[in-house]
């Protein structure tokens, strides 16, 4: 039997068990999940605790998740004065707390970030622009009242850059760029961004605290992209519900990473690239003095690296690999850490050779490589 059949073989018995066994789960998924099957899109549903080990729990949370969901659809993807209510004296100049054509406005300078975000979304790939086999019925069947992106026009958007961190004047932290936007698609149709960008403006109504930051983009587009393309269309047709609260819990262990406030806490993006920087002094001191006598410090690239989850220095199938991976570390984040050094590591002749503004470009733009090369040294530095 090969590799390949044995590894499915073991997924099939363990997914077969009335109460799955998480360490067990895992072990196999850090390996990584077989493509196919929709073993992956299950997988990823568990390992981020959206559903429970017990089987028998499975259809009435997602019964009830899903239900919960709609309801947040059908009170949070409409423009005031559409609701019916003729009783309603607020009108769009209205600027008081209680006034919903003010809380309207606000929302569409959230949106308007969200919008440019999504429609560029994984631009290596057409699957973000291809229509989903299951729109949502209330919003593209609503004459354009419920559609999101014709609150704002993609005209007025401009390009933003993450301005002030660490004292450095600028650090871009979307670098993968489309040639032109993706479109939107006609009445009773809508493509995959058009439904991650709903899901992101709801995550961000529900999460005020935190609301809706430049790079959630990247991280909710690998959690969709596996549920929408799950073989199980009993699964698929409910990837929007299920994306999000998988995506809700994941921002629930990264939220630290997004906020500005928290990048000095023992769970903030700078104590992340601490670990990181500690770690190459230990396994490669040579290639760690290099950079620090050059003061090539991991703002300069590990920020977006350890942020984004690496969402953006490789192609997403690889992206996807290395989330199993991430997602079934018992340390979760302390395995990216790894993967991180592990990426440093790889480069280093050219590092030791090269210049300082060389060695920027180098790791800002990391070199097409063998994912499981990288994996492999990342395990190896365990």
């Amino acid at each position: 039997m090969s590799l390949y059949k044995t590894r499915v073989k073991e997924f099939e018995t363990l997914l077969a068990n009335e109460v799955i066994d998480h360490t067990s789960l895992k072990r196999l998924c850090f390996n990584g999940i077989p493509d196919g099957g929709g073993f992956r899109a299950i997988c990823w549903r568990l390992l981020l605790g959206y559903l429970g080990s017990e089987k028998n729990t499975w259809t009435q949370t997602l019964q009830k998740k899903r239900q919960l969901y709609q309801q947040f659809i059908d009170e949070m993807v409409i423009s005031p004065g559409t609701s019916g209510d003729s009783s309603c004296s607020d009108h769009p100049l209205s600027d008081g707390p209680e006034s919903a054509w003010s809380t309207y406005f606000k929302d569409n300078e959230v949106l308007l970030q969200i919008d440019k975000d999504v429609r560029r979304l994984c631009p290596d790939i057409s699957f973000f622009q291809q229509a989903t086999e299951f729109p949502c019925q209330v919003v593209v069947n609503s004459n354009g009242e419920r559609r999101l992106h014709s609150r704002v026009a993609p005209s007025k958007l401009s390009s933003a850059n993450v301005e002030g961190k660490f004292g450095m004047t600028k650090i871009n932290l979307i670098t993968k760029r489309a040639q032109e936007n993706y479109e939107a698609m006609e009445e009773g149709l809508e493509a995959h961004w058009e439904v991650v960008q709903r899901i992101l403006f709801i995550f961000a109504k529900l999460n005020p605290g935190i609301g809706y930051v430049q790079g959630m983009n990247e991280i909710i587009g690998p959690i969709y992209y596996v549920l929408a393309s799950d073989p199980n269309i009993v699964f698929r047709e409910f990837a929007e519900a299920d994306c999000f609260f998988c995506f809700t819990a994941l921002m629930g262990e990264i939220r630290d990473f997004f906020i500005k406030t928290l990048d000095e806490s023992e769970g903030g993006i700078k104590a992340m690239m601490n670990k990181m920087t500690k770690l190459l002094e230990v396994k490669d001191i040579e290639v760690w003095q290099r950079l620090k006598d050059q003061e090539l410090y991991p703002q300069y690239y590990g920020f977006r690296w350890l942020t984004l989850l690496l969402s953006q220095e490789f192609p997403l199938p690889d992206v996807v690999r290395i989330w199993d991976s991430v997602l079934s570390d018992e340390n979760r984040f302390e395995f990216l850490v790894h993967i991180c050094c592990a990426m440093i590591m790889l480069l280093r002749e050219q590092i030791l050779e090269q210049d300082f503004a060389s060695n920027v470009k180098l790791l800002q733009n990391f070199p097409p490589m063998d994912i499981n090369i990288v994996l492999l040294k990342a395990t190896t530095l365990k």
